[in-house]
């Protein structure tokens, strides 16, 4: 392999690390330099990213020994088919959050803490990057603390004090759900003397049967659960997502979530494998059970909700049990759907996300029933949010209907028909409370308000909805592309030969 592409893992974090303090310094001088120099960081990553998604793809693996010491003394990163794709994804939705934020962050950000703003994003950024390429248990858990703690922070950035509240019920939960994490990464310790997640995996088998194994699992899925807000463990989301600068929201709701989800499903399969979850402790029933309630229970809380933001946040509750349920089914199928899911959720909730930060960007408009007539004014804007909102509801030939075409395959495929079932029920409930919105916005009557009497939002903002928009249809039909890089992902995760 090329000496130049075996040293590009480092710079993932590296890079973006300098490129915090770069933007500190810089922005002491003039705080305009900020947001071009978070710019051209992410945008180098994206593309050191793809560059290692292709190495991957033709030559495999590739592991990085930081100072040239591997594992167990050294700190390994690893890059294979599963983490790659993932990394691809959430720095695409990375770089198109950050050319949002050129207009959009200006909404709730008030001018004074720009600079430091962008250098806190530029920190998320770093460490969901981290934590998904990381090989070692103990550094994902610190990567995990760093953008967590970032993430916490841009939460309670905004201009109102409900973004504070919001930003500090997030670090409570998210403490509670770290110590958790902490604890189980503790207790795999015990059990095996190693934290590497390749070395974990094969000393693991023989302490299945240890309860100390057993509290470490389940301490990790609670922990875990927390962290991408898994039903019903999903109290910070809501508010956090509705409270916070909306380009805070894009991000966390795409990036944030992808990677927290990336975190559980690399921990469930790759450190303690399918074999421990199905045979040595069974929980793939339980899983399955609590997922489809949290299929149905988001949409019916998303049903109820009046603000756009909030109605969007408890559909990615809603959303993330499609996820889990993957985990639930736990065959090829399944989690082929469950990673194609990954994706969909990413795009279509950034793009929805971002249509509503700028229709609060140019009305200031945050609850539904005042969208009324909205196409009128925003045409391109409420075009993108039926595309993307046609995604959510699984409608053909979007990437939403093939994630959940695929997961209702493995369903079937696992005998599971009453699971399956459950998630066309899903998408009916997610036809009520997106069909409402569009409604409003094409079929309702201004009745003189002068509310609508804006404009579209900057080219800034709509080229990332329009790319986000396309993107539903687009990955949708070409849905065999993805599935060469995600079917060779699963196979990894479920360690078929």
């Amino acid at each position: 392999m090329n000496a130049a592409i075996v040293h590009l893992p480092v710079l993932l974090i590296v890079v973006p690390i300098l490129g915090a303090l770069l933007i500190f310094l810089a922005g002491k001088v003039n705080r305009g330099f900020a947001y071009p120099i978070t710019l051209a960081t992410i945008s180098f990553q994206f593309a050191v990213s793809l560059i290692l998604l292709s190495a991957v793809m033709t030559g495999g693996t590739i592991h990085y020994y930081l100072g040239g010491w591997p594992p167990p003394m050294g700190i390994e990163l690893v890059l294979d088919a599963f983490n790659t794709f993932v990394l691809v994804v959430i720095l695409a939705l990375a770089l198109l959050t950050a050319v949002w934020a050129r207009e959009g962050a200006a909404l709730d950000i008030p001018p004074e803490k720009t600079v430091s703003f962008y250098v806190v994003f530029q920190l998320l950024v770093t460490g969901l990057s981290g934590m998904t390429i990381t090989g070692d248990l103990f550094n994902l858990y610190v990567f995990l603390e760093i953008s967590s703690i970032a993430a916490y922070t841009l939460v309670a950035s905004g201009r109102g004090a409900r973004s504070l509240i919001a930003g500090f019920n997030y670090l409570i939960l998210g403490s509670i759900a770290a110590g958790f994490i902490v604890l189980g990464i503790g207790y795999l310790y015990v059990a095996t003397g190693t934290l590497n997640m390749g070395e974990l995996a094969v000393m693991l088998p023989a302490s299945y049967g240890l309860a100390t194994v057993h509290a470490a699992f389940l301490f990790l899925m609670i922990g875990f659960s927390i962290k991408v807000a898994f039903f019903p463990l999903h109290l910070w989301l809501p508010d956090a997502y509705t409270e916070s600068p909306s380009v805070v929201t894009i991000l966390i709701a795409t990036a944030t979530s992808k990677v927290t989800a990336y975190a559980m499903i690399r921990v469930i399969f790759s450190v303690f494998t399918p074999q421990y979850i199905t045979e040595s402790f069974p929980v793939t029933e339980v899983i399955l059970i609590i997922a489809a309630i949290a299929i149905i229970a988001g949409a019916v809380l998303a049903i109820a909700q009046d603000n756009l933001k909030r109605m969007l946040a408890y559909s990615s509750i809603s959303q993330m049990g499609y996820i889990m349920f993957a985990i639930g089914i736990a065959n090829q199928v399944a989690l082929e759907g469950g990673l194609l899911h990954i994706v969909a959720h990413a795009v279509m909730k950034g793009c929805l996300f971002m249509v509503a930060g700028m229709i609060i960007y140019r009305t200031g408009i945050t609850a539904i029933h005042q969208l009324s007539g909205l196409s009128r004014t925003m045409p391109i804007a409420c075009a993108a949010f039926v595309l993307a909102g046609a995604s959510m509801i699984g409608i053909p030939p979007t990437i939403g209907f093939m994630s959940k075409y695929y997961l209702v395959l493995g369903a079937v495929e696992a005998g599971e028909y009453l699971a399956a079932a459950v998630l066309l029920i899903g998408s009916l409930l997610a036809a009520v409370y997106i069909w409402r919105v569009i409604e409003l916005m094409y079929f309702g009557d201004t009745h003189g308000s002068d509310l609508h009497t804006g404009r579209e939002a900057p080219l800034s903002m709509i080229v990332p909805v329009l790319i986000l928009a396309a993107s539903c249809l687009i990955l949708g039909l070409s849905v065999d592309l993805l599935l060469e890089v995600i079917s060779p992902a699963v196979t990894l995760l479920l360690g078929v030969n």
